[in-house]
């Protein structure tokens, strides 16, 4: 083989990282999950809103008192400090399916150059015996 960039062997691992996926699966059974309409439609805190809405958090704490009774500015700070605990987790989580099709790509790369190899090796032998043959 001309290309190996990677020899995994998954076998003895896989019930662990099955395991890991089932305890992440059943953690994050109450997350949201949104089809593209939904998606579409929300709007999405970016870096600059973020700071606006962190900013604006402090000052609505700040005057309570002048907040309606049904503004729930407890949710709001529960719903910052969830997003502020997701946000390594889902860091973590993107490297890590980045990291796997990584993996997958290396894999199937490695796959396709080996029975491109394998398959040049085994034209070139059939040619190499019928030319042996035909010299006989």
């Amino acid at each position: 083989m001309t290309q190996n960039l990677i020899s995994l062997e998954l076998t003895e691992d896989l019930p662990q990282l099955d395991a890991a996926l089932d305890t992440i699966e059943r953690v994050l059974d109450a997350f949201v999950s949104l089809d593209a309409e939904q998606m579409r439609r929300l709007s999405k805190i970016g870096d600059k809103t973020e700071s606006f809405c962190r900013q604006s958090a402090a000052i609505l704490d700040q005057n309570r008192q002048a907040l309606p009774p049904g503004f729930d500015l407890d949710e709001l700070r529960r719903d910052f400090a969830a997003f502020d605990a997701l946000r390594p987790r889902l860091n973590r989580l993107e490297a890590l399916a980045a990291k796997c099709a990584d993996t997958r790509v290396a894999l199937g790369s490695d796959i396709q150059t080996a029975c491109y190899d394998g398959y040049d090796l085994l034209k070139r032998s059939e040619e190499h015996t019928s030319e042996l043959q035909s010299r006989l």
